[in-house]
C-alpha cells in the first residue's frame, strides 16, 4: 500500500511484463500508475494524484471521495438481534456500538496509512491514466 495526499494506492507487480502495476483506492474514478522500479512506481504513483486534482481543478469539479457517513448493510436477523443486545448490554446505541467495532477492525490499516509517508520522487511516471466514471 502506498498514500499520497489522503489517497491510498494497492500495488501488484507482474512478472512476466516485469513491470508494477497499481490502482488508486477509495474513489469512483479510475487512477492508475505502474514504473519498472519502486522509485518509478512511487513517483508514478505521486504524479498520478497530482495529475488528477489537476484534472479535475481544471473541469471545475471536487476530486472524488465517494463517502457520506452513511452506509447500509444487510445481516441475518439473528445476528441484527446479537448486535443489538451487545450494543444495549455495553449502555450504548447501536450506531455507537457499530462504529466501535468497525473501528477497532479498520486500526491496522489506520496505523500502516499513519506510518506510511512517501518520499520524494523524481521524473514522470512511465504510465499515469486517470478518469471519472458515471455514478451509479
Amino acid at each position: 500500500m502506498m498514500q499520497y495526499k489522503g489517497y491510498v494506492g494497492k500495488v501488484e507487480f507482474d512478472d512476466e511484463a516485469g513491470i508494477f502495476h497499481g490502482e488508486v483506492l477509495d474513489t469512483r474514478d479510475v487512477i492508475t500508475f505502474q514504473g519498472r522500479s519502486v522509485d518509478e512506481l512511487k513517483t508514478a504513483f505521486r504524479d498520478s494524484i497530482d495529475d488528477y486534482l489537476a484534472f479535475c481543478k481544471r473541469r471545475g469539479e471536487k476530486p472524488n471521495k465517494p463517502f457520506s457517513g452513511q452506509f447500509v448493510t444487510r445481516v441475518p436477523p439473528e445476528l441484527h438481534r446479537q448486535v443489538n443486545l451487545a450494543a444495549s448490554i455495553s449502555g450504548k446505541s447501536l450506531n455507537a456500538w457499530v462504529v466501535e467495532q468497525l473501528q477497532a477492525a479498520v486500526a491496522p490499516v489506520k496505523s500502516m496509512k499513519a506510518t506510511g509517508a512517501p518520499a520524494k520522487g523524481k521524473g514522470k511516471p512511465k504510465t499515469a491514466t486517470h478518469k471519472r466514471l458515471p455514478t451509479p
